[in-house]
């Protein structure tokens, strides 16, 4: 198979589960409904066909939007240096953003939890995998999830890393609210950026805590945090007023959620049994001065960002 995946799932040290049926895998076949997963150049790709058909539009839209916005390079150079360097200088600011909250997340949650060896981490919403390079550089295990497998901006931009870490770490193309993995087999799980693209957070989050070990932990970084639901919903309309502008869609084919509020982590909270552990990594003086200058001069309340953390309890 292509880049040494053998079909079989044992040096993956991952059990997998067909996302079609639920049944449990045998190698990557599903002996119940025949589903395959199949190996793509070298990523996994467990998204049933309906599933792909589903999201067409939000991935041609999407990496279309991204190309634009340079979110990929030509160069190595340029995915080595994430999240701490921008070496496009076009989302500076953004990767500012990403490299504090990497770096208060291992500090702060990781560390304390695996002071010696490293953890099974589930990189949810992975992208260009610089989450799961980073942690498997640190002695983490990795296993890195997206819709995209473009060799820019998605999965196949781990291909840079390759020569830089002992051995490429897992990649498989899946949605988050049906993952190919059978339950409670990772350290921790980690919606990198990505648990406000989910349609359903409830689903979502239900199918994390299902693939998490029992004391282990659901991370959300980097997902926007607004004080008022009607702030969250204007900050939606003005980004697809511009998407419309700029790039003739308004990028909105899937109902994403899109960010979050107190009140919708206190439901998550109650429907899962879980309490959430909030974190602020700092971001500066500047970012920190943003709420009190938008209420100045009657603007939307801007988007804040924490990380929050959930561990999985016996039931």
């Amino acid at each position: 198979m292509a880049h040494g995946i053998a079909d079989d799932t044992e040096h993956l040290g991952i059990r997998l589960k067909c996302p079609y049926c639920q049944a449990n895998l045998i190698g990557f076949d599903c002996l119940s409904c025949w589903f395959r997963l199949q190996n793509i150049s070298g990523i996994l790709d467990a998204l049933p066909p309906e599933r792909a058909a589903h999201y067409a539009r939000f991935i041609e839209e999407y990496e279309r939007i991204r190309a634009a916005e340079g979110r990929g390079d030509e160069s190595e150079s340029f995915y080595l240096g994430l999240p701490y360097t921008d070496r496009s200088g076009r989302n500076r600011k953004q990767w500012e953003i990403r490299a504090r909250s990497y770096d208060y997340l291992i500090a702060h949650v990781l560390k304390p939890n695996f002071p010696v060896e490293g953890g099974r981490i589930l990189d949810l919403g992975a992208g260009n995998c610089w989450m799961s390079f980073r942690l498997a550089a640190s002695g983490h295990h990795p296993v890195a999830v997206d819709l995209l497998t473009n060799g820019s901006d998605g999965l196949g931009a781990a291909e840079h890393y390759r020569e830089h870490l002992p051995k490429l770490f897992p990649r498989f193309r899946a949605e988050l609210a049906h993952l190919p993995f059978q339950n409670e087999q990772f350290d921790t799980i980690i919606f990198n950026a990505s648990f406000h693209y989910a349609e359903n957070y409830e689903v979502v989050l239900r199918e994390a805590l299902r693939c998490v070990k029992v004391g282990g932990m659901v991370v959300i970084s980097d997902t926007p945090w607004y004080a008022r639901e009607e702030s969250g919903k204007q900050m939606i309309a003005e980004r697809q007023a511009v998407f419309l502008h700029r790039y003739r869609t308004a990028s909105d084919s899937i109902k994403s959620l899109e960010y979050l509020t107190d009140e919708r982590l206190r439901t998550l909270e109650e429907q899962m049994s879980i309490r959430w552990t909030t974190y602020s990594p700092w971001y500066g003086f500047k970012w920190s001065m943003r709420p009190l200058v938008a209420k100045l001069r009657n603007r939307r309340e801007p988007s804040r960002f924490r990380i929050y953390v959930a561990r999985k309890e016996l039931a």
